[in-house]
């Protein structure tokens, strides 16, 4: 998941246009903005998003958008099992991604 939002930051960063990708909590499914690749998370971890509602003056619905100066509007996904997981967080000035422990209990 990170490697593929990393790609996209990347990938608007060479095109020099937005790329987003796509967070469907509900379906358990995230897409590249930038290829056909999507992470399907396993039926057994709990997934949540915290996502922007808009991102640059638009509406953001459920992406995480990467901007062509390395910027995005940020997202934090949360992937939960057994009373730990992790945190995949887009920082919205740098667009930097980083993985951190989250512990439940």
């Amino acid at each position: 998941m990170a490697t593929l939002l990393k790609t996209d930051r990347n990938v608007a960063l060479q095109r020099h246009g937005a790329v987003s990708a796509e967070v469907d909590a509900r379906e358990r499914l995230i897409r590249a903005g930038s290829s056909d690749r999507v992470v399907q998370v396993p039926n057994d971890v709990v997934l949540s998003a915290l996502l922007p509602e808009r991102c640059n003056g638009q509406p953001a619905f459920s992406t995480i958008r990467f901007f062509a100066n390395g910027m995005s509007c940020g997202g934090t996904i949360r992937l939960t099992r057994f009373g730990s997981g992790f945190e995949v967080r887009v920082n919205w000035l740098t667009g930097g991604i980083e993985i951190v422990p989250h512990n439940v209990l």
